[in-house]
């Protein structure tokens, strides 16, 4: 299976990220799982004139395409002409390119939000008319617009994250590669679903503060970031606390919040990153699938139970207090 890599609009972060993989040598494991690059701009040797030919090639036919990845959103500005970014220097828009290579390609690949989504590269007043490949924010269109399918009929293939983990991107690419990525193994986002189907608050090392709702005051503490300083992980579509980074690392294992980097929007939560918005004291932003009376109860029940334990370390920077030892009575 042949890979062809683009970069649009975007800060190359998922590159990065997938060449820390933990699996070994990155260009081993993909020769290992059948997989060949064509060309990626960060790490092909071809010159630009080499690489501006074989993407010619790609785009005419010459060259076979089995998937086309695509890193970094699509700048369609200004005014629909696509004239903000341009291959190499040369006179045609990049999204020209991506749109008749993924009009050829056996499979299409989003790689990062912003591809996705439109992501970071799409906040504010989007100057650049940024989008997704398949996706604008939440709403289906981007670039290729919402009946795109693939020759197999998928659609795009939404490897969301900013950046997504090595694993997803590997994993996504081998299972193209033996044919067993399909319709019933993405999410209604066009994720796969080996990942998009956890949430970050599943394996998160918190989840204890998370139960009895005893909450961090400031980022240092040891509680929960939910109430008070904005963490969304029980919103967000990921494996990040069970599939860890370099082996024992995640946002929450590091102090910080959540931001929900899988999901379409997340780059303009309408409040700053690090607060919870709340209307009457309780968080707008509830966990995905459970009713706001529910939280509600559960909450306070949750809170006059919780032991001195939790409440004292949720706001400390270390623990005060150890679980103390009982012993079973004979």
């Amino acid at each position: 299976m042949n890979l062809l890599w683009l970069q649009s609009g975007g800060c190359g972060g998922c590159t990065l990220s997938w060449l820390g993989s933990e699996q070994g040598p990155l260009f081993r494991l993909l020769a290992d799982e059948g997989i060949e690059i064509l060309w990626h701009p960060s790490l092909s040797e071809a010159c630009l004139d080499d690489a501006r030919e074989l993407i010619a090639r790609c785009a005419d036919g010459r060259e076979s395409v089995d998937v086309l990845c695509v890193e970094g959103s699509l700048l369609r500005g200004p005014r629909g002409s696509g004239g903000f970014h341009r291959f190499g220097g040369g006179a045609r828009p990049m999204i020209d390119w991506i749109k008749q290579i993924a009009g050829r390609a056996k499979h299409v690949v989003a790689i990062g939000s912003c591809s996705a989504w439109g992501g970071i590269t799409a906040a504010g007043m989007n100057p650049t008319d940024a989008c997704g490949l398949q996706y604008d924010g939440e709403m289906a269109g981007g670039l290729l617009g919402p009946e795109f399918r693939d020759p197999s009929g998928l659609p795009v293939i939404n490897v969301a994250g900013c950046p997504p983990h090595p694993d997803w991107m590997t994993e996504t690419l081998a299972a193209l590669a033996h044919g067993r990525l399909g319709a019933a193994q993405l999410d209604d986002y066009g994720r796969p679903r080996f990942y998009a189907d956890q949430l970050v608050h599943h394996g998160c090392p918190r989840n204890e503060y998370y139960e009895f709702k005893a909450s961090a005051q400031k980022h240092s503490d040891q509680g929960c970031l939910m109430e008070h300083l904005g963490c969304a992980g029980t919103q967000a579509h990921a494996d990040c606390n069970q599939r860890l980074w370099n082996g024992e690392g995640s946002c929450l294992r590091g102090g910080y919040a959540c931001i929900r980097c899988t999901e379409p929007g997340f780059e303009e939560p309408g409040h700053a990153f690090e607060t919870t918005p709340k209307v009457a004291g309780i968080p707008i932003g509830l966990p995905a699938d459970m009713p706001k009376a529910w939280f509600i109860a559960l909450a306070a029940l949750s809170k006059s139970a919780t032991p001195a334990r939790v409440r004292e370390n949720a706001t400390a920077d270390h623990q005060l207090r150890a679980p103390s030892v009982k012993r079973n009575k004979k």
